[in-house]
């Protein structure tokens, strides 16, 4: 039997974090005296510290106040997040990081664009069900590049053809695919187009669910 791999994005897809992160530029934004709503916040999504300051911006503001303003909304994110708890691991998600760990022919990934994932993992003791973990400081490409999760499927010693992404957002699910790897959007399907499966959360499926993907995928060979 071959070995499968899953890769999960953390915010919005393991965790609830994304309201953290849109208070944060919330703060930064209402400094600034831009506006910003929960609207503009969804393009933000999957992407960098970096590459979200400048679609808030729509411009780019320089390389010495790009950094400045990208750690004054590090540290609002942090001050908010740590608030954080186990009441944010969103629904159906331990269930199934449970279900993978104990199953010998699969393995699992956290690959996240933010560097405060490992942090986050941490703090809610999540860190133990993943064989490896990659976040935002171990590449400089943001989705849609591949880069992140081609990384992680390296990690876990895997071929793209063996590995499924769980993602909620467009430039993941644009990511996953253009690294050759099926995936599983969470969210709304117009949004997500390109996804082998979109569903509302992980308490939607079970790693048999999963497994379907790959069995779909050898039958149409």
């Amino acid at each position: 039997m071959n070995m499968h791999g899953v890769i999960f994005d953390l915010d919005g897809v393991i965790v609830n974090t994304a309201k953290f992160h849109y208070k944060g530029w919330k703060k930064l934004a209402d400094k600034l005296g831009l506006p910003f709503d929960e609207e503009k916040n969804e393009k933000l999504k999957g992407l960098s510290r970096r590459d979200s300051l400048l679609a808030m911006l729509g411009k780019d503001p320089g390389e010495d106040k790009a950094a400045k303003w990208c750690e004054e909304k590090n540290a609002y994110y942090l001050e908010f997040v740590g608030q954080i708890d186990k009441s944010e691991i969103l629904p159906g998600a331990m269930e199934l990081v449970r279900e993978i760990q104990k199953d010998k022919g699969w393995k699992q990934a956290l690959a996240s664009s933010s560097k405060n994932a490992k942090l986050i993992l941490n703090k809610l003791d999540l860190t133990k069900y993943f064989d490896a973990v990659v976040d935002g400081s171990e590449t400089e490409k943001a989705k849609p590049d591949p880069a992140l999760f081609l990384l992680a499927a390296k990690k876990l010693g895997l071929p793209t053809d063996d590995v499924v992404v769980v993602e909620d957002a467009e430039s993941g699910v644009a990511a996953a695919r253009a690294g050759k790897m099926k995936v599983i959007g969470l969210g709304d399907p117009k949004i997500l187009v390109g996804a082998d499966l979109v569903l509302k959360d992980l308490s939607q499926i079970d790693l048999s669910g999963i497994g379907r993907l790959f069995s779909k995928a050898a039958a149409s060979r």
